[in-house]
């Protein structure tokens, strides 16, 4: 199937306003989307039987930086059936960037996120478990925002990078 058919299978069944851009230069090619339509698309394109995209093969946030004040979520899905890839783009405020959890859609959803929350500061609501994966649970910040600042202590112990 083709990244035009796929729009159109999302566009008859929901309304043209959930798409709010399409990236092209993606790859694979993305389509953007309001955060308040993540559900809805997610599950569409999971429980449709001529998408069926049954992979979440990577979930993962970017810092746009301060002076743009956004970030984004990203969804790259893959539909091992039908042999097609879609990349879904997700833009969240910056200074509070809070998306629903995809978890009860695929449930490889829950460590990714974690891994959004942790390097990020991405929160999903509703997610089942959302702490920190890879840092310590008291590290302060999160350490792929563009702003980070590196700790020169934890617990007492210099930090060498």
């Amino acid at each position: 199937m083709t990244f035009e058919q796929i729009l159109e299978q999302i566009k008859s069944v929901l309304t043209d306003s959930v798409i709010t851009n399409i990236d092209e230069a993606a790859s694979p090619k993305a389509i953007v989307i309001g955060a308040s339509s993540l559900i809805k698309v997610m599950t569409l394109l999971h429980d449709n039987e001529n998408l069926y995209f049954d992979s979440l093969s990577c979930l993962t946030g970017l810092d746009n930086g301060e002076e743009a004040g956004k970030m984004e979520v990203i969804y790259n899905l893959y539909s091992i059936p039908f042999d097609h890839h879609l990349m879904i783009k997700v833009i969240v405020d910056r200074v509070n960037p809070v998306l629903p959890t995809i978890t009860s859609i695929w449930k490889t959803a829950d460590w990714q996120e974690r891994e959004a929350y942790d390097m990020l500061g991405i929160k999903f609501d509703d997610h089942p478990d959302l702490r920190r994966i890879l840092m310590p649970a008291d590290w302060d910040g999160f350490p792929l925002r563009k702003d980070y600042k590196e700790q020169e202590y934890y617990r007492g112990i210099k930090v060498d990078y």
